[in-house]
This record gives structure tokens, sequence and C-alpha cells, in this order.
């Protein structure tokens, strides 16, 4: 149930009989039209823009619009009073019923309260974390793996077929870095002093890699030159690393549906054909660039180079796709990963990235566009920076990573559960601040315990009022007589229970998912606010001594907010607190 979706309908429908009774030009469109909470709740329970949106393409005045609408919406039963507001906005105040309606479908829909059909099963796939294989994952890996889940969980729970995929960057010089790090400690472990160079990796974590190596190949590899053992251990050395990054992601409870490898598309003919594509559609061709700006014309050296028409779909220069040489660049393969995708039938591709590839997203945008015809979409997130505290002060580097603070140092400290929710406490491209004492803090503004409290009350009420000999299982508690819930906080927190199905529309269609975790701390504030104004006034307490049908109510509306706290937060992929410890 959707009840904005169906006051929507309403009003659409009222639009209709306007443009056949001769009051509105026919064939009127009607997408932009909205119904959303008035951002004043005074001024009523829903409000429309219908008025506003439709005037100019009528050719008529807002308000005369909204006059007429407002008396044919009068005349539905659900609406208890349609009001016009300055040039022609529409205010509306529903029947308690509805809102009554609203928890009933809550509690029979369960889990499955607030899914839509929005995505219509198309197929979505998010690329996320997609790390170098050189290393644990580090913090900013944490948030960007947080981020890209949710968002496929939101998508998942909003109707699309969502694929998580993770892209192996096994195919450039880093791992050949790997390698010789690995070496160094393989040297270590036969008993030798590893000369850790710089650009080298300096972690311990290559230590047990390099115990692994001798396992191996004992001592049989420290006599022959790196071209005999470069390839072999470059293989070993990633295979171990990405054991120890999927170990990293199942302490956040990530799991990929698919690992892709950038090195697989070498030498099978992917790039190739991908650039041929673009080729046979005119868009590659030999040209020079101009020089970059900032650059003086003696520091330039301009070189013929093939390049991507990607000015062609907004771009802002052409690309290199081939080197001088004859190799290719990174875009290349990137290209060729990306049409890979498409080919394998994906509608909306959606990576997520650091905010350091910033410069990557118009260049990308134009080769999906180009490889797809337009026909798939490509939504890149860049994810800003997480800065770590303890106690206000910055959060010292990991002595096991060698340089950072790794993703097993954070969730170690402050949990999965906490980890996740405070990730997704900022819109991505706003840089985070994550201080250990903060997140762990038992108060209103910790978001993450103020939420958990929440859902502890939720079953700790409910269990009372079991005591009492109210049946509280769901189905029960669906068929209680609501029209005990009478009292304008209770219906308040009813109309919060029925935007939960918009809010998952909103945040998937723009592929937020921190809209979530905003939404639940919003709705743990209201029950919490009605639980502290039982304290004065008896009569809204949850519990009524003496009155199981009257409690029955009650509960009814505080399981409603538990169902919508706990599909919110399983979005999230945090497990939802049964009691607070």
């Amino acid at each position: 149930m959707n009840l904005f979706s169906d006051i929507r309908a309403l009003v659409t429908d009222a639009l209709a009989q306007m443009e056949q009774a001769g009051e509105l030009p026919v064939g009127l469109d009607t997408a932009a039209v909205t119904v959303e909470p008035p951002r004043d709740a005074a001024h009523g329970d829903m409000a429309t823009n219908a008025a506003m949106v439709l005037a100019k393409p009528a050719g008529k005045k807002p308000r005369d619009i909204a006059d007429a609408l407002a008396a044919r919406l009068a005349a539905d039963p659900r609406i208890t009073s349609a009001e016009v507001a300055g040039p022609g906005f529409l205010n509306l105040r529903l029947a308690p019923g509805e809102w009554q309606g609203v928890i009933r479908a809550a509690l029979r829909e369960g889990a499955d309260y607030g899914r839509s059909t929005l995505g219509q099963g198309h197929k979505v796939n998010v690329e996320f974390v997609s790390a170098n294989p050189t290393g644990p994952m580090h913090v900013g890996h944490t948030r960007g793996a947080i981020f890209g889940d949710a968002l496929a969980s939101l998508l998942a729970f909003a109707g699309h077929d969502v694929t998580r995929e993770y892209y192996i960057n096994d195919g450039g010089a880093q791992v050949d870095v790997l390698a010789r790090s690995a070496y160094e400690r393989y040297r270590e472990a036969n008993g030798l002093e590893p000369e850790i160079a710089e650009g080298l990796y300096p972690g311990d974590y290559l230590i047990p890699v390099g115990e692994a190596l001798k396992a191996k190949y004992g001592a049989s590899l420290l006599d022959r030159p790196e071209s005999e053992w470069l390839v072999e251990i470059r293989e070993f050395a990633t295979e171990a690393m990405m054991a120890m990054i999927r170990d990293d992601l199942a302490l956040l409870g990530v799991e990929m549906n698919v690992y892709s490898s950038e090195k697989a598309l070498y030498g099978t003919g992917r790039i190739e054909a991908a650039i041929e594509r673009l080729k046979s559609a005119g868009l590659i061709y030999r040209g020079t660039l101009e020089p970059p700006k900032g650059k003086l014309p003696e520091d330039w050296e301009a070189r013929e180079q093939t390049l991507f028409r990607s000015t062609a779909f907004g771009d802002d220069v052409d690309r290199p796709i081939q080197k001088s040489d004859g190799s290719w660049t990174y875009f290349a393969p990137d290209i060729a990963y990306h049409w890979d995708k498409i080919d394998r039938g994906f509608d909306a591709l959606i990576d997520v990235f650091g905010a350091d590839h910033g410069g990557y997203v118009k260049r990308m945008n134009a080769a999906v566009a180009a490889l797809s015809n337009g026909r798939v979409s490509l939504d890149i997130k860049l994810i800003q920076l997480v800065k770590l505290f303890k106690n206000g002060e910055p959060f010292k580097m990991s002595k096991r990573a060698g340089t950072f603070v790794t993703l097993r140092d954070v969730v170690e400290q402050a949990g999965a559960d906490v980890t996740r929710f405070h990730m997704l406490t900022r819109k991505n491209d706003a840089a985070l601040d994550f201080d250990f004492a903060r997140v762990l803090e038992q108060s209103k503004d910790n978001p993450v315990w103020y939420v958990q409290y929440a859902s502890a009350r939720v079953n700790s009420v409910v269990k009372k009022a079991a005591e009492m000999g109210v049946d509280t299982s769901d189905a029960a508690l669906a068929e209680a007589d609501l029209v005990r819930l009478n009292h304008s906080a209770e219906l308040e927190l009813a109309r919060k229970v029925a935007e939960w199905p918009r809010i998952v529309e909103i945040a998937a269609r723009a592929n937020e998912p921190h809209r979530i975790a905003f939404f639940l701390y919003d709705i743990a504030s209201d029950l919490h606010s009605l639980w502290n104004r039982g304290n004065d006034e008896l009569s809204l307490r949850f519990v009524q001594d003496g009155d199981a049908d009257t409690t029955a109510a009650k509960i009814a509306l505080v399981r409603a907010v538990g169902v919508v706290i706990s599909a919110g937060l399983g979005i999230l992929g945090v497990t939802p607190a049964k009691e607070m410890r």
C-alpha cells in the first residue's frame, strides 16, 4: 500500500474528469503532478501542486484550476477537506480511517510493506568497492562498500533486478608492485632481510603471503631473476589479496554477485571489439589534443593519438584510447568492461567511485551512451572522504596496513551495524566525520543509537502488552479496533508510517540510500516523542492497564513503526536491536 500514490491517483482521476467536462484542455501531461506532505504540517496531511504545474499548458489561472479540483476532491469520502492556499497550492486533509488503514496494511504486509514496483524488474548493475587488489581495504573503501551495498538493497526493495559487482583492477602496474613487495616478504620468510624500497607496499599484511610463498616454493625462487617469478607471484599475491578483501567485505555483511577481472579483458579481443564498435559509429579517429589548461606551449609536446570523440556526448575534450606506442590507455579497458556490462543486458549501470575519480565521470558517461546508443544509463556516484577521530582527536594510521586505517580497524572498534549506519548519515558526495566515541554514545545526537533504541522500545512494549494477555501477533493487531487511535499525536505517527513507501521510491529514483537513514531517525524521533508524552498524558501510554482493546490498537501502531524500522534497517544492512545493552 502506498497512500500517497493512491491520493495522487485520486487527483489525476479528478483532473481527467475536469478534461471530460471541458474545464481543462484534453491531453494535459500530468507527469509533474505530485502529492506530498506539506512543508508545514498545520496546513494539512498532503498537498498537491497540480494547479501550479498545469496552469500554463492549460492557459488558466492556477487558482481557478485549484478551486475546481478542490470541489471534486472534497466529494471523495477519503478527503475531509481540500483548501486552496497561496497562488494555487491545494492542501488536503484525510479521514482518520485512511491512517488507520495504513497501520493495517503495514501489519498485514509485514516485511513487504513499502516494497515498490517502481523498478519493474529492470536489470541494474551496481559496481562498487573495486579496490586495487594490493592490500586490505581502507576506511574510504569502507564507506564505498556500505553505500554500494545499501544502494543495491534499496533498488531491489524498489523492484529492480540488481547485480552487485566488483571489478578487480588486476591489469595495471600496481599488481607488479604487489608481486615485488610480496617477493621481499618471501625473502624475509627465508631468513633474509627484506628490501622494502620506496614505491613498494610496506604493510605487515604481506608477511603471511611471503610465508605462504615459502611453503609453496621453498627457497627455489631466491636466485631466479624477476622475469622468471614475477607473473607467478603476481597471480599468487593477487589471489591472496582478493581473499583478504572478501574477508573484509564479509565483516560488513557485503557479498558480491560477480567479480570481474580487468586482466581478463587483455588478449581476448574484448577491448578491440569495444573500440571497433565505436569506430564503426565514426567515433574513433587519429588526432592531436590541445595542451591541458595551465600548460605553457614549451611544456607541451603535441603528438598524434587514437582518440574517442567523447565531446559528441557532452565531454569537455576527446579522450585518448591508444598510446603512440600502440598500447592501450587505461580508458580503453574501462570502455571494454562497460561494453561487457551492456552486452550482458543491463538496463542501467551504477558505478561507485572515490572522490578522486571526478574527472572520470564525463568520459565514462560518453562511452556508455555511445556504446548503448543511449539505451543504457550510467550514474557515477562519488564517495567523499571519511575523517576518523577518537574523542575528537585524529585517529592514528594502522601499523598492519602501513599507511592507512583499514576497514577491519574500524569494524573491530565500532561494530558492523554502527559502522554501516553512521556511514550512511551523510549524502555520498559530502565529507563525513567518524568519531569512534561519538558513534558509540547513547544519546539522541547519535542517530544509530536513537533508531536502535526505538527498535528496542517497540519490542519492549509489545512484550509488555503480551504479558497482560493481548494477542500481539501482527495478524491479530491488524484486526484491532483502530478507531481508538484518534489522538492527533497518534495520527501523526501513523502519517509517518504512511510516508515509508513514498520515501523508498524517492530514494530509489535518486540512488540515495542516505534518505532511508534520515527517515529512520525521523520516525524514531516521533515514536520517542509519543512515548515521552505518555509520561504526562496517561491516555497516550501504549499499554492501558485493564483495557485490552485500546492497548491492542496502540500496540498495532507501535508494531507498524517497528515494521518500518526493521525494513529500513534491512535496506541499510543493519540488524534491528531487540533490546539495548
